[in-house]
């Protein structure tokens, strides 16, 4: 029988998180210890949390994202897990995020400067700053127009070369074009 296991009820407020998509049945046998208005349920275990949900990202006040299993699976209501020691605090002010791009992919993402992955070399910024950021960094990687006015062998170095300016510098978007 499972013991029931129940965090305090303001613990995930304001708070950032990626949860790993794990298969449906890793949540056989437990009992549902919350369900939202929006149909999520929440499975609440001594080692971490379950959440089945069909939508992920922000909520409320809170960053939660699903890092999906590969292949895919097709059903849009995905079952994560995350464990408790990888929530960590959010809020507007403080620089907490830093970016990721994977450049084999073509995405770019942000992470908590608490993940335990983190090289101390990407700049910490707000998670405002972190969204603008992100913005430019999609349009380098999904579009070429901005490309016409350099003079370049091969997109893709140039993009990365870019890239890596705003993840790795302070600099604007503007001056790394300046200097290119």
């Amino acid at each position: 029988m499972q013991k029931n296991f129940k965090p305090h009820p303001n613990s995930f407020k304001n708070t950032f998180c990626v949860f790993n998509e794990v298969v449906p049945q890793a949540v056989e046998g437990l009992k549902i210890q919350f369900e939202s208005k929006a149909g999520s349920t929440y499975y609440y275990t001594e080692a971490g949390m379950y959440r089945v949900s069909n939508h992920w990202g922000r909520l409320a006040n809170s960053k939660w994202r699903l890092i999906a299993m590969e292949p895919e699976t097709p059903s849009k209501t995905k079952t994560g897990f995350a464990a408790w020691n990888e929530f960590y605090t959010d809020n507007a002010e403080e620089k907490l995020y830093y970016i990721e791009a994977d450049y084999d992919k073509n995405t770019v993402t942000y992470q908590h400067k608490n993940n335990p992955k983190y090289d101390r070399k990407a700049i910490l910024r707000t998670s405002f700053e972190t969204t603008k950021r992100i913005k430019q960094i999609r349009n380098l990687q999904q579009l070429t127009s901005w490309a016409k006015h350099f003079d370049y062998d091969d997109i893709a170095d140039l993009r990365e070369q870019i890239i890596d300016e705003l993840i790795y510098t302070e600099k604007t978007l503007d001056e790394i074009k300046r200097e290119i």
